[in-house]
């Protein structure tokens, strides 16, 4: 239950503190005076998008803060809970700062919060009845999801639609892979015989790097022989050799150390020489052995290295990218292959249509069970709003293909008089009927939701006379069960409320400001002859209005 409000330059609001109590609340006011901004503003605290034009002129910004009672609704503290947003046990506080660039910051409980979870908690504790909710009535979509609703099957019909949206995803699926699966065949033929092709040559890793270097060692392995020989004679072999050389120099300077012992260092450093020396000669002549000059094998390398040549250039690219290049087409015929696994996406599409109509018949069974019954309630309230013998009908016909809410379309059927057809409701209904239905269905819808706060926004728009008595009797009849606000501008309706306030507006310092406050009994009166006969007050419309507001007073 909504426990208070407090507004803060918000349109033409300087400041407002509202305490709520349980029953029939109504708004009254002059045209004008600001008796929708309280729902702007509680809208806006229940995830409504703002604008910076919605704070007050000559304000930085608009604050809005409102509290409700959560006792006795585990829902919501699991909600909380779940998101991780718990207060003080048994109350929420929502909090809504706008500033002049649209901007807003929103808070629950003190803590930071989303437009979405805004709007998932608005769900769990208030109803609004917009006064234009007639309008909507024509279409589609909104008899279905007030069918919906009074089916309390709101949640099961988003399910359905999800469901839909999953098998449409899986059967378009399942047509792509098919048409791919055509269009690619001689895409997969192709990368099938190329991949046989380069699987035939057997690649090996890092090939044609290594093979080119052998080759050019086999193709060069005469040369490389005496070049190492020649080498060793140079260094070791012939007479004057380097190692000869050395020796000789090694055993002078031996002698000379006796005189100079300095040459010590660098006799040690002839000693490294030598034995680096002699460590090539041996290298160069095992290199010179292992050589392979043989002819055979250095044909059957040039014979493997042409047919890599000739193959890379075959599909225009370098012979050491061959191995990649397989590996490329391999990737691309195993991605064909998955994408066009038509058995699989045939089994997924089957799988999601199943899913899909077990929800969906479940929805149209209790579609069924509450259109008969709604049909049947709507039909009695219309009795009491001058619309004797009219009937009221909710059609449930089977779609040829199923549908994204359901297996069924629903339209709503009216025969206005006794005696007619029933037809279309927007075939047949006048502005007036319109607005009698639409409250009707309203009231009745209400009397089975789920939420503590029903607000209703001027709904007797079009209305009059004794319809308007029964109305108010209506939604002071809702207020005995929840906690009902509604603005209007009739006082049958007003007269019927519990408790009352007026909406009225005043000028300040160059400002037009709006100002809601209680009324106690005598104010109400003065207010209720206003509303039954305007600015002039007479006695008699005063009379009027205190014997209206006593006749209600007494069956409360």
């Amino acid at each position: 239950m909504l426990l208070s409000l407090t507004v803060k330059d918000f349109v033409i609001v300087d400041s407002i503190a509202l305490d709520f109590t349980p029953g029939f609340t109504v708004l009254t006011g002059e045209t004008g005076a600001g008796k929708s901004i309280m729902l702007d503003a509680l809208g806006l605290l229940l995830g409504d998008r703002a604008e910076g034009a919605q704070v007050r002129e000559g304000a930085e910004r608009a604050e809005i803060t409102a509290e409700f009672s959560i006792a006795q609704r585990p829902e919501v503290d699991a909600w909380l809970a779940e998101n991780e947003l718990a207060g003080d046990e048994g109350i929420l506080l929502l909090r809504r700062l706008i500033d002049r660039n649209g901007r807003s910051k929103s808070f629950v409980n003190g803590q930071a919060a989303t437009l979405a979870q805004l709007k998932q908690l608005g769900e769990f504790l208030v109803d609004i009845h917009g006064q234009h909710a007639h309008q909507s009535l024509m279409k589609s979509e909104t008899q279905r999801q007030l069918l919906d609703a009074y089916a309390g099957s709101t949640a099961l019909a988003r399910d359905v639609h999800k469901a839909w949206q999953e098998w449409q995803a899986a059967r378009q699926a399942r047509q792509d892979a098919e048409r791919l699966s055509r269009e690619s065949e001689v895409e997969r033929e192709r990368l099938t015989w190329q991949i046989g092709e380069l699987s035939e040559l057997n690649l090996q890793p890092d090939e044609w790097v290594v093979l080119s270097q052998s080759h050019t060692r086999l193709a060069n392995s005469a040369e490389l022989v005496q070049s190492a020989l020649q080498a060793v004679d140079v260094l070791s072999e012939n007479d004057d050799s380097c190692l000869s050389q050395l020796a000789h120099v090694q055993n002078r300077l031996s002698k000379l150390s006796n005189l100079d012992p300095r040459l010590a260092d660098t006799l040690s450093l002839l000693d490294s020489v030598d034995a680096e020396l002699r460590e090539v000669v041996y290298s160069l002549r095992d290199y010179a052995s292992d050589i392979d000059q043989d002819p055979s094998q250095l044909v059957e390398m040039e014979r493997r290295l042409d047919l890599l040549m000739s193959t890379a250039r075959k599909y225009r690219v370098q012979p050491v990218d061959l191995a990649d290049k397989l590996a490329d087409w391999q990737q691309q015929l195993a991605a064909l292959e998955a994408s066009v696994d038509v058995e699989a996406l045939s089994v997924a599409e089957s799988a999601s249509l199943a899913r899909y109509r077990t929800l969906a018949e479940a929805l149209s069974g209790k579609r069924r069970q509450a259109a008969s019954e709604l049909s049947e309630r709507i039909s009695g309230e219309m009795q009491k709003l001058a619309m004797g013998g009219a009937r009221f009908a909710i059609e449930l016909s089977a779609l040829a293909e199923p549908g994204a809410h359901g297996m069924e379309s629903i339209e709503y059927l009216v025969a206005a008089n006794a005696g007619t057809s029933l037809r279309p409701l927007a075939k047949v209904a006048s502005g007036g009927e319109l607005s009698r239905i639409s409250l009707a269905m309203q009231v009745v819808i209400s009397q089975v939701a789920s939420v503590p706060t029903l607000i209703f926004d001027e709904v007797d728009v079009g209305i009059g006379g004794r319809v308007a008595e029964v109305i108010g009797h209506m939604l002071r009849d809702l207020g005995q069960r929840y906690q009902v606000l509604c603005i209007t501008h009739l006082p049958q309706v007003a007269s019927c409320g519990k408790n009352h306030w007026q909406v009225s507006k005043r000028e300040h310092k160059g400002q037009v400001l709006s100002r809601i406050a209680p009324l106690d009994a005598e104010q109400r009166v003065l207010e209720i002859a206003r509303m039954l006969g305007g600015a002039e007050l007479t006695q008699t419309t005063r009379e009027h209005a205190a014997e209206m507001l006593a006749a209600n007073a007494a069956a409360l």
